[in-house]
C-alpha cells in the first residue's frame, strides 16, 4: 500500500492497539518521536522495531536531536551533546566528530532520520527560540560548521534534516504559539537564505518555517505559500531534496490540520508533519492526506543514497576529537522550546 504523505506522533512509549491498526490501515510514511515516547534504550528499540513492523523495515523514523536544549534522547540512559552555539569557531571536525557521534546514538535505537542541523542565522534581538540552537550570526559560519554536521550525520547512517528553510532566525516570536512576521528586505533574507542555499544539494532533507515573509508572501506563511516553496525554496535556494512542513499542529497556523496538509503538499511540501499524538487527530490527518507521490519518493530514495555513501568511524576517536576542540563543554541549562508533550 502507498503511504499517506505524512510524518506523525504516536501517545506513548509503546504502540497502542489503536495506533498499530491506524497505521495498517493509513499507513503514513513514517513516524517522528519525542520525550513522551523515549524512556529507556530497551524499550525505544522495542518501539522502532514494532513500527517498522508495521510500516516496512525502510520507513523513516524521526527525532529531534540537536544537542542542548533541544535533546530527545538525554543522560543518564545516553549521552548529553553540546548546542550548536558551542563549536563557533571551532574546527569543521569538531563539529563532524560530535554530530557522527550524534547520529550514532540515534541509529543505534533505530532512529534514522534526524531533525538537525539548524540552519538558522542568530540575530541579536529575535526571540529566544532559535538562540543557541543556531551556530552562528555570521552567514558562512553556519555554512562552514553546517556542512560538517551533515556530513558527520550521513556517516554515522542518519539523514540530516536541515532547518527551518528559509530561515526562522530573524522572527520576534516563537512559532510554537504564534505567527511571526518577518519584516525584512530581500537583501536582509539573501543572508537568511545562504545557507540553505550552500547545502541544496547536501542530500539532507529540509524542514520548513512556520514564518511569514512579508517580502515574499504578505498573506501565507512560507510552509502553506506557493511563492515561498516554488519561487524561493524550490527557486532560488535551488533545494530539490525532501521538503517536510515543521509541526502542523504549532501555534504559528491557523486552521484545522486536514485543511493545513492539502494547503502544505498543493504548495510544494513532500511530507507533512503532525506531531500530536492524539489518535483522532492523526486518524483526521491521515484520512484527508494524499498518497506519497512519485516525485517524493525519489527524492526520499536520493536522500538514503547519500546517506549511504558514507563510511562510520571509531567512536572513541571521534569523542577525543571533539572534546579536544571544545574543551569539552556542557550543555546550557534552559527549556526546550521544542517540546511536544500531549
Amino acid at each position: 500500500m502507498t503511504p499517506r504523505a505524512a510524518i506523525i506522533g504516536l501517545s506513548g512509549p509503546a504502540l497502542t492497539a489503536e495506533e498499530a491498526a491506524l497505521l495498517r490501515a493509513s499507513p503514513p510514511v513514517g513516524v517522528i518521536l519525542f520525550a513522551r515516547n523515549i524512556v529507556a534504550p530497551a524499550q525505544l528499540r522495542a518501539l522502532t522495531a514494532a513500527i517498522r513492523d508495521i510500516l516496512g523495515a525502510a520507513a523513516p523514523i524521526l527525532v529531534d536531536q540537536e544537542g542542548g536544549r533541544v535533546a530527545r534522547l538525554k543522560p543518564p540512559a545516553w549521552e548529553g551533546f553540546p548546542a550548536a552555539a558551542a563549536f563557533e569557531s571551532a574546527p569543521d571536525v569538531a563539529a563532524r566528530a560530535n554530530a557522527l557521534l550524534l547520529g550514532a546514538t540515534c541509529v543505534a535505537e533505530g532512529l534514522d532520520v534526524v531533525c538537525a542541523p539548524v540552519l538558522d542565522i542568530r540575530v541579536p534581538g529575535a526571540h529566544g527560540v532559535i538562540g543557541d540552537r543556531a551556530f552562528s550570526d555570521d552567514p558562512h559560519e553556519v555554512i562552514r560548521l553546517g556542512a560538517a554536521w551533515v556530513a558527520g550525520l550521513q556517516e554515522a547512517g542518519a539523514i540530516p534534516v536541515v532547518k527551518h528553510i528559509p530561515g526562522h532566525g530573524r522572527a520576534l516570536a516563537d512559532s510554537h504559539h504564534e505567527l511571526p512576521r518577518v519584516r525584512a528586505c530581500p537583501a536582509q533574507l539573501a543572508l537568511d537564505i545562504a545557507p540553505f542555499r550552500a547545502l541544496a544539494a547536501s542530500g539532507a532533507w529540509a524542514m520548513t518555517a512556520h514564518v511569514l515573509y512579508e517580502a515574499w508572501d504578505a498573506a501565507l506563511p512560507a510552509t502553506i505559500s506557493p511563492t515561498v516553496v516554488g519561487d524561493i525554496i524550490r527557486g532560488e535556494i535551488g533545494f530539490d531534496g525532501v521538503l517536510v512542513t515543521d509541526d502542523l499542529a504549532m501555534g504559528a497556523l491557523r486552521g484545522t490540520s486536514n485543511d493545513l496538509a492539502t494547503a502544505a503538499l498543493s504548495a510544494g511540501c513532500d511530507l507533512v508533519l503532525h506531531c500530536t499524538g492524539r489518535i483522532a487527530d492523526t486518524a483526521g490527518v491521515l484520512a484527508g492526506c494524499p498518497v506519497l507521490t512519485d516525485r517524493a519518493a525519489g527524492r526520499i530514495a536520493a536522500a538514503r543514497a547519500v546517506r549511504d555513501a558514507f563510511h562510520r568511524r571509531d567512536p572513541a576517536t571521534l569523542r577525543a576529537l571533539r572534546d579536544a576542540a571544545l574543551a569539552a563543554p556542557h550543555a546550557p541549562a534552559g527549556a526546550d522550546p521544542t517540546a511536544r508533550e500531549a
